[in-house]
């Protein structure tokens, strides 16, 4: 198996709604619409692929300059633990340059896995939730 990354390769919304699916993420992956949104207003979006084959996505905003947002991080189940989602952050660190900050909101499941990627926790972050 050879995996490669692309960064803003054309996606469609029922493509990231499986992959959301099978990672386990919690998104809304019955609203193809609200998917595509997703996919339409990131600025930076990298994929892993087997094949044809969409495993994985490191989707993310920012503005090359002094911040960026990773909005999702997810990697098929039948292929984590596998250094994709690393290697995903790791090219969105190269794309994003030295003078920007990576953040994310983690959820609860993932707490222990970031700063094994080299992220480290910010006590210092507040939200508003949405409201759906």
């Amino acid at each position: 198996m050879v995996i490669t990354y692309k960064t803003n390769a054309k996606l469609e919304a029922h493509e990231l709604s499986d992959l959301f699916k099978a990672s386990g993420i919690k998104r809304p992956v019955e609203d193809l619409n609200r998917v595509k949104n997703m996919i339409d207003n990131s600025n930076l979006l990298v994929t892993a692929w087997d094949g044809e084959k969409l495993v994985g996505i490191a989707r993310a905003l920012s503005d090359f300059s002094y911040c960026c947002y990773l909005s999702d991080l997810a990697v098929d189940k039948e292929y984590q633990n596998q250094g994709i989602g690393h290697e995903l952050v790791n090219e969105i660190q190269k794309l994003i340059g030295d003078e920007s900050n990576l953040v994310l909101l983690s959820a609860p499941e993932a707490m222990e896995y970031y700063p094994k990627i080299g992220f480290e926790k910010a006590g210092n972050a507040y939200i508003i939730y949405r409201k759906k």
